[in-house]
């Protein structure tokens, strides 16, 4: 306890200091300034202190419902993962076996992660605004004219937006069950098939337990992308903006600390996010210890 530390050792810490205020430093500050007082700016020094801009959001922002956009992220996110742990286990699964085209696929699929973010979002809106055009072509050509004056787009929330964020998030949760199934001891299945276990019974009480952890992670990974989500979902998104996109917005035009005090609401949603996931696999651990206790 009592050893001399090198310089090296010092040095590194203080880089590493340096680095934890670069990547934290912004977001604290702007948690700081959403509680400046009623007369307070968008700099320091600080007027006071107050939850003022709080009740002001809550009021609304102009012409932007911030609590329906709220709401809309919330529900988008929560689709989202369901459908990346739903995708991310079923194909971890099948890629346990051999499958014909299954490198490419994969590759395929991770290589969503290292295109710019903007440029799949400008493909799957102009995907999408071919589909329009050869929808309304096809209401036309059958003379369906009430449908082809009425009908706008295809594009929205649920569907080119979600295709969009599942491009993001997809990879991230197939990449951690690959790695998990890569460490995963078959023998506890073949254990389970020899007393007598149908395979789901296998998958239900025996690997679904064993990789719950990490399925909540993915899941916590797939709505924290989800929700900070702006280039994928920037043109692909529909008439209806996510918070992330309506809070890029209003950089631009909203001049009161009410723009940190909701930059604060949505960090402390991906906190409690966090809190929830860690808590539900401290859950999991302390229940899978007291059946085997049992």
């Amino acid at each position: 306890m009592n050893e001399n530390r090198s310089f090296g050792f010092y040095a590194l810490a203080v880089f590493f200091g340096l680095f934890l205020l670069f990547l934290y430093g912004p977001t604290i500050t702007i948690f700081v300034l959403s509680f400046q007082g009623p007369e307070g700016g968008l700099t320091f020094p600080m007027r006071g202190w107050s939850t003022h801009w709080f009740s002001e959001l809550f009021k609304g922002i102009g012409v932007i419902d911030i609590g329906a956009a709220f709401l809309r992220s919330l529900k988008l996110g929560a689709l989202v993962t369901l459908f990346t742990v739903l995708l991310a286990v079923s194909a971890a699964l099948a890629f346990r076996k051999a499958l014909k085209g299954g490198g490419s696929l994969f590759y395929i699929t991770v290589a969503s992660l290292i295109m710019p973010s903007i440029i799949v979002s400008l493909g799957i809106g102009l995907s999408f605004r071919l589909l329009d055009t050869g929808l309304k072509a096809f209401f036309e050509w059958a003379g369906w004219t009430g449908m082809a004056e009425s009908f706008s787009t295809t594009m929205g929330l649920y569907t080119s937006a979600l295709g969009a964020q599942l491009t993001w998030t997809l990879p991230f949760g197939l990449l951690i069950m690959f790695a998990v199934f890569n460490r995963f001891n078959a023998a506890y299945e073949e254990a389970a098939r020899d007393l007598g276990a149908t395979p789901w019974q296998t998958f239900r009480h025996v690997v679904l337990p064993l990789i719950g952890p990490s399925v909540i992670g993915v899941g916590m990974f797939g709505f924290t992308l989800s929700w900070d989500e702006i280039a994928r979902s920037s043109q692909a998104i529909g008439d209806l903006n996510t918070l992330p996109l309506e809070l890029q917005g209003l950089t631009t035009t909203v001049t009161t600390p009410v723009i940190y005090a909701l930059g604060t609401v949505t960090t402390i949603v991906s906190f409690v996010v966090v809190a929830v996931t860690l808590g539900l696999i401290a859950l999991g651990k302390r229940r899978a210890r007291s059946r085997s206790k049992g």
